[in-house]
């Protein structure tokens, strides 16, 4: 069986938020159109690092999505629309999950 491909965009893990096991940081990203959004998640979903309060911040993370459009802009970007409801039904501080980044910001995780 073959298993299918998980996507995400890259973070940056600014803060620990909630010490309340696993814990819990504050993430940033800009979107494509420089609009910044905020996510708080558990640490284990954003990183494969141990992190705690006194942990060296920024790190990197990745929050995973599905790409749901691609198009090219007038300014010849790619850009896609991803949703972070899948695969782990992640949104940010204000409820949002779905974002506009450029192609190149896309990883396989």
């Amino acid at each position: 069986m073959k298993k299918e491909k998980t996507f995400g965009f890259k973070v940056s893990i600014t803060r620990f938020a909630i010490d309340w096991n696993p814990g819990f940081v504050e993430c940033r990203f800009t979107d494509a159109w420089g609009k910044e959004f905020i996510f708080v998640e558990k640490v284990p979903v954003v990183t494969l690092e141990y992190l705690t309060a006194q942990s060296d911040y920024p790190k990197d993370g990745v929050i995973a999505c599905e790409v749901i459009d691609a198009w090219t802009d007038p300014q010849g970007r790619k850009l896609l629309t991803v949703d972070t409801e899948k695969p782990w039904y992640i949104e940010t501080v204000d409820g949002l999950q779905q974002f506009d980044i450029e192609e190149k910001d896309l990883i396989e995780i």
